[in-house]
């Protein structure tokens, strides 16, 4: 067993990456394969909560690093599923407590025992990024139809591919048909031509998500929901499943992509 190690990401926060982290995790975990979560936001962890895991943890990475335990006393076991575990950040330390030599040494501590290894990396460019990206071998960047956050994940994105991670692909998240509609909302291809990496999956808005998050209980663990259903599909594409896309209303203001492209200075 060699884990593939996929960095979950985002160029701002607030677009979902954490709901996604949570629910692609379960999916994996739930279709027979052995996956660890690991939060690697330090000082403003949410993964566990996301999880309702949050009572149960001990022992978070920085003490593994640190020596402080040893790497099996951090990992929570999900007792829902026997084969999803989190491995939480510390949240009394700053992002600089682990370098990031220490985090691709964790990774690869984790991956004889993994299938799938997914890190909740920090929102946005800086320092916490490059720790939680260092040592993965995939990217998936998160974004919502919006003109910040895709400008954002653009950036992410030139990030990952100057790090030399393949593939990065796209989840593209709180997607409000009647918006794109009115003009309001890019439109999926926009987005795609905009950011120019593979789409891995559409998460229409769903108040599910919320209730959900409240729970904590990710969605994917039993509910029917479009956004249940559609981070299933993602985690099916991850494991190399052929899954068409969720039919959505994706008729658009057709004139919004040129201004968006004058916007980003982008020609490709």
């Amino acid at each position: 067993m060699a884990a593939r190690v996929i960095v979950v990401t985002s160029g701002k926060g607030g677009v979902g990456k954490t709901t996604t982290t949570a629910n692609i995790s379960v999916a994996l975990a739930r279709s027979g394969f052995k996956v660890v979560a690991i939060d690697a936001d330090i000082g403003l962890r949410n993964l566990d909560v996301m999880m309702g895991l949050e009572n149960r943890i001990v022992y978070t990475f920085v003490d593994v690093l640190e020596g402080v335990c040893r790497l099996p006393q951090a990992l929570v076991r999900d007792k829902r599923v026997d084969s999803l575990y989190l491995l939480p950040a510390a949240q009394t330390r700053t992002k600089d407590a682990v370098s990031p030599e220490q985090m691709s040494d964790l990774c690869a501590m984790l991956r004889p025992d993994f299938d799938f290894i997914l890190l909740d990396s920090p929102a946005g460019i800086e320092g916490g990024f490059r720790n939680a990206a260092v040592g993965a071998d995939e990217g998936l960047v998160v974004t919502t139809p919006e003109v910040p956050a895709v400008r954002d994940a653009d950036r992410i994105i030139g990030m990952l591919e100057s790090m030399g991670k393949k593939p990065i692909r796209l989840v593209l998240n709180r997607l409000r048909a009647h918006l794109i509609r009115e003009g309001e909302m890019l439109d999926i291809k926009d987005v795609l031509d905009i950011l120019a990496i593979p789409l891995i999956g559409i998460v229409p808005e769903d108040e599910c998500v919320v209730k959900s998050a409240n729970r904590g209980e990710p969605l994917t663990f039993s509910d029917a929901s479009p956004a249940a259903k559609a981070f299933r599909n993602i985690a099916d594409r991850i494991a190399g499943k052929e899954v068409p896309f969720l039919k959505l209303d994706e008729q658009t203001n057709g004139g919004f992509l040129s201004g968006i492209k004058r916007l980003f200075g982008l020609s490709r």
